[in-house]
């Protein structure tokens, strides 16, 4: 009779529980729904996964075991190489998403310089977004240097250093030979 006792006494603690679990889950849930305001039942699945993928992120980044997308990396390394800037920035944004691999970013930070380089004038607005990325290219790695051999700027420094001279206003920024000028 004892045991009997025991038994419903601890089936009865493992159903009260399950229910605040079950309870606080679907407290979770609701407001889930309130954060992300889904406005049809599609939506709700797409919601749910980038959700679930954001916080797997996290999860790597706090335990240590972060890494890029490498498939992603590749296609942005593939359309930076057709000089298709913007598509590549997106992809290299989409294969570091926590902003964590230097090797990346310096490639954000390289088609900057790359879309923003003008023969006769560089866009000034482009040339300052990439001097932030290299900022924070530095900050991730200073001693950071590219082993890609289609690359003519393999450090930070030295992109920097290019879009600092190319936002400074001097008398050579008027002369006709600079037409003749390379893009690195």
């Amino acid at each position: 009779m004892l045991e009997k006792l025991i038994i419903i006494a601890v089936k009865e603690k493992h159903i009260h529980i399950s229910s605040i679990a079950l309870t606080l889950c679907g407290g979770v849930f609701v407001a889930w729904l309130y954060l992300v305001e889904p406005k049809n039942l599609r939506e709700i699945s797409s919601k749910a996964q980038t959700t679930i993928e954001n916080a797997a992120t996290k999860t790597q980044v706090a335990i240590g075991t972060y890494e890029i997308d490498q498939a992603k990396f590749s296609e942005g390394l593939q359309v930076f190489r057709q000089d298709n800037f913007i598509a590549a920035r997106t992809r290299f944004e989409q294969a570091d998403p926590e902003r964590r691999d230097a090797r990346t970013q310096f490639y954000v930070a390289y088609s900057f310089y790359r879309q923003g380089f003008g023969t006769i004038y560089n866009d000034n607005a482009l040339f300052k977004k990439g001097l932030e990325q290299t900022d924070f290219v530095i900050s991730l790695d200073k001693n950071f240097r590219s082993d890609d051999q289609n690359l003519k700027i393999k450090t930070p420094d030295e992109l920097k250093n290019e879009f600092e001279e190319g936002l400074k206003f001097t008398a050579s920024d008027f002369n006709p030979l600079k037409v003749l000028f390379e893009r690195k």
